[in-house]
């Protein structure tokens, strides 16, 4: 679109950085990018508004093409022997509903019942019988471990205690 060389991009950039300075450069090229996404933008609008004109007028160019061709079809098939047709056929029956040809049977069949592909009643959920409590550790289930002070430390050793529970050392 814009035939820019790279010595006229350099000479542009050289420019700028005299005229704007290096302090005030981002907010420049920011402002401008800002810019150009807003042009992108209205642009991309602009563009998807005139392709839907001009699809608009294609579909009424083949709308109208396709009443030409229905309207030539009908001229050459005209209702009339249709109609007629039809007279023809009750006349044949002799207007009786009884000898008329019975209707045509389904081919696909049908079943009496609906089947469900899955029992009607979910299966009982296993019973879990309660285990009770081994006498020889009555905290067992109650007392949850001592987590150690440290990640990764080696768990606290047990020495001699006084009567209080304090340890002596």
């Amino acid at each position: 679109m814009f035939d820019i060389g790279a010595d006229e991009l350099l000479l542009t950039a050289v420019v700028a950085i005299v005229v704007i300075g290096p302090k005030d450069m981002p907010r420049a090229l920011r402002t401008m990018g800002r810019w150009v996404a807003r042009m992108r933008r209205m642009s991309g609008a602009f563009r998807a508004g005139i392709e839907n004109v001009i699809r608009e007028a294609e579909l009424e160019e083949m709308e109208a093409e396709w009443r030409k061709q229905n309207a030539a079809i009908m001229a050459a098939h005209p209702m009339e022997a249709i109609e007629a047709d039809a007279k023809a056929a009750e006349a044949a029956a002799g207007g009786d509903p009884a000898t008329l040809p019975p209707p045509a049977e389904p081919q696909i069949p049908v079943p009496a019942e609906p089947q469900m592909p899955f029992p009607v009643e979910p299966p009982a959920p296993p019973r879990i019988e309660p285990q009770a409590p081994d006498p020889a550790e009555p905290f067992a289930q109650t007392r949850p471990p001592r987590p150690s002070a440290r990640v990764g430390a080696p768990p606290p050793v047990a020495g001699p205690t006084d009567d209080a529970g304090e340890r002596q050392g």
